[in-house]
């Protein structure tokens, strides 16, 4: 599933192709994504896009008609294409701009979305009651403190909740425990807040470190030029089970938590 860095990798690499430039048409191959399509979504034929952002995993593009929401759901990916390039099986739909570009969102699993949300996007039911983003100011030690405060789930599963902090995916927890020295299982409640603080310095790393190297392919994330990202060759604990620990040589170990596999070195994560 594309996670917070794959998809600001993809806002980097479509945003320029579509700020300031007017959408002339709105093509709905298949309305039959995890939420359908809306008729509503060819209001924004002649509009502008203003700006381009991203809340969580979340895409935005504002208009004079309201803001775009493009959601890549487990396996999807927008590319900016001629319009006169060849349709592929799951191209659901696509918007030219007036640039004679088109922008198409690919998405083999239907489990993504476009949507035109009217009025404040902060407002709308799927971005109101996120947590903050992990790479702003807002989000340290002293919020994960509050977040965990009396909580005996374990640290990895309280950092994946989108409610406490949005964007920390399956491989980036496993990766920021790892850099923080935390091991995943430990209830949430009785981590440290020297240790807290240690953990959300590792998230911003982490993610920012991903961001640079354009995202983590596992399966089959592409950026918008269809380029795989380079950040898993990297990992230090993430899907290596059995391989020695790059710090202290300790075969990494696999568990599972919250139905999620977890890799952790358990000589260096106490």
């Amino acid at each position: 599933m594309p996670e917070l860095p794959e998809v600001e990798t993809t806002l980097r690499g479509v945003r320029p192709h579509l700020l300031n430039h007017r959408i002339s048409e709105v093509i709905v191959r298949d309305k039959r994504l995890r939420w359908p399509v809306p008729d509503s979504l060819h209001d924004l034929e002649g509009c502008r896009v203003t700006d381009g952002a991203r809340r969580a995993k979340y895409l935005l593009f504002r208009t004079a008609k309201g803001t775009l929401l493009l959601h890549l759901g487990m396996s999807g990916s927008l590319r900016v294409v001629p319009p006169d390039t060849p349709w592929r099986k799951h191209d659901h739909v696509a918007f030219t701009l007036d640039t004679g570009k088109q922008l198409r969102l690919h998405d083999p699993r239907r489990f993504g979305a476009a949507l035109l949300i009217e009025g404040d996007p902060r407002l709308h039911p799927l971005l109101r009651d996120l947590g903050p983003e992990p790479l702003d100011a807002v989000f340290s030690g002293a919020h994960l403190k509050n977040a965990c405060a009396g909580k005996t789930a374990a640290i990895k599963l309280v950092i994946m909740d989108a409610h406490v902090v949005v964007g920390v995916g399956n491989i980036y927890a496993s990766e920021a425990l790892f850099m923080a020295g935390i091991d995943p299982r430990r209830p949430a409640g009785r981590v440290s807040l020297p240790r807290l603080e240690k953990l959300a310095t590792a998230i911003k790393e982490v993610l920012a470190a991903s961001i640079e190297m354009g995202g983590t392919t596992l399966r089959d994330f592409l950026n918008e030029k269809g380029e795989p990202g380079y950040f898993q060759q990297t990992l230090r604990v993430y899907d290596r089970a059995g391989e020695p620990c790059r710090a202290c040589g300790t075969r990494i170990r696999k568990i599972t938590l919250g139905q999620r596999s977890t890799y952790f070195c358990p000589k260096c994560q106490k």
